[in-house]
């Protein structure tokens, strides 16, 4: 018996793929390995995101585990009744400091747009910082990126070299903080903690925008350098 038949095998390399809605450039994210395996709906948006993301989990013969929120912005939360009603029970993971985005306009800002809307979802499951997801063989590390909102999270993958931070951070910028609620101070102190103690190589999927890396944002980055 050779050395790598007593080898564990290695985990299958992380897919993400991505649904940009044409209103506000919004990120959402299907995690997945194989198809015909199971994945996560990450930050379903606006239209026609949410028909897109639907179309391609029955394409690739996909079982969903759960719709993740990485906060609960309009522009993130949108397409999750329209998820929901394609994928019925799924479970909706969001930060308990943002759980109520999603049954008062005010809180996620679709009031300040002028076409206030909640989903009324009120069973949530709480995405606590230091807690771990599983997706397959897959774990992912919850992140307190709190700043932009009162309980922005990310979710890092060490196997796939992949962090989703929501709106914390983007190529060459930083979330807004000038919402209720938003610190700047915190978010600056959790993208400098939190994200750049991260590998160099680490991509990061961002709520708006293209991917980039830990190190290209560390070095360039003009809000927030290491």
């Amino acid at each position: 018996m050779t050395n790598a038949d007593t080898q564990p095998p290695r985990p299958m390399p992380i897919e993400i793929s991505n649904f940009v809605d044409p209103n506000f450039g919004e990120n959402a994210y299907v995690v997945w390995q194989k198809k015909g395996g199971r994945c996560w709906i990450i930050d379903p948006g606006l239209p026609p995101s949410a028909a897109q993301i639907i179309g391609f989990v029955e394409r690739n013969s996909l079982t969903p585990d759960a719709i993740v929120l990485t906060h609960g912005h309009a522009d993130h939360i949108a397409g999750v009744p329209e998820v929901l009603a394609a994928f019925p029970g799924l479970p909706v993971h969001i930060a308990r400091e943002e759980a109520a985005a999603l049954t008062d306009p005010r809180e996620n800002l679709s009031t300040g747009l002028g076409t206030p809307f909640a989903p009324d979802i009120r069973d949530t499951i709480d995405l606590a910082p230091g807690s771990q997801l599983t997706l397959e063989d897959t774990t992912w590390h919850v992140l307190d990126v709190s700043g932009h909102s009162p309980g922005g999270r990310a979710l890092y993958c060490a196997t796939a070299g992949a962090v989703i931070v929501g709106d914390a951070l983007f190529l060459g910028s930083i979330g807004r903080t000038d919402f209720h609620h938003s610190s700047h101070e915190r978010l600056i102190r959790n993208i400098r903690e939190k994200l750049y103690a991260l590998p160099d190589e680490t991509k990061v999927y961002s709520g708006h925008g293209p991917v980039t890396t830990i190190a290209r944002e560390r070095r360039t980055n003009p809000f927030v350098q290491a």
